[in-house]
């Protein structure tokens, strides 16, 4: 299955972003009241700059206590971002995802984020090619 169909499975809710210079304070308090994992660090809502998880914000709490909240998502984002396109293979995500050992990867095209995937989207994509193969060679064995 391609990127561009979990995308379309998706909805359009778009991908949550904020600038840099913003505090890890209001990053976490956008992840709790969002339920989300992941901000995209974006200067125009279509750049991707960077990317500040949970986990990340966890690690620095555990290594710098509270204080941190008070720094801003600059300081900790990832800046080396793993990307894919529309017309990548959810396989292919997957083992990258696995490899890296993350779980949210922006969709880019010519330089403009159109989207953000993550693991469980890439898993539910996978479950249900499954789901539809293991119908259709039901469907051949009965005869149908």
């Amino acid at each position: 299955m391609q990127v561009q169909n979990i995308l379309k499975s998706k909805g359009s809710d778009g991908v949550v972003t904020v600038k840099p210079g913003t505090l890890i304070e209001e990053a976490a308090k956008i992840l709790a009241e969002k339920r989300i994992g992941t901000v995209v660090i974006s200067e125009t809502g279509k750049d991707a700059l960077g990317i500040l998880s949970e986990r990340d914000i966890v690690r620095v709490l555990a290594t710098r206590g509270a204080s941190c909240m008070g720094e801003t998502v600059d300081s900790y984002m990832t800046r080396k971002l793993v990307t894919c396109t529309r017309s990548d293979l959810s396989d292919s995500v997957l083992e990258q995802m696995t490899e890296g050992r993350f779980r949210h990867m922006p969709v880019v095209e010519d330089g403009v984020m159109i989207g953000l995937i993550t693991i469980g989207d890439v898993v539910k994509a996978r479950l249900s090619e499954l789901d539809m193969e293991k119908k259709a060679l039901e469907g051949m064995i009965m005869g149908h």
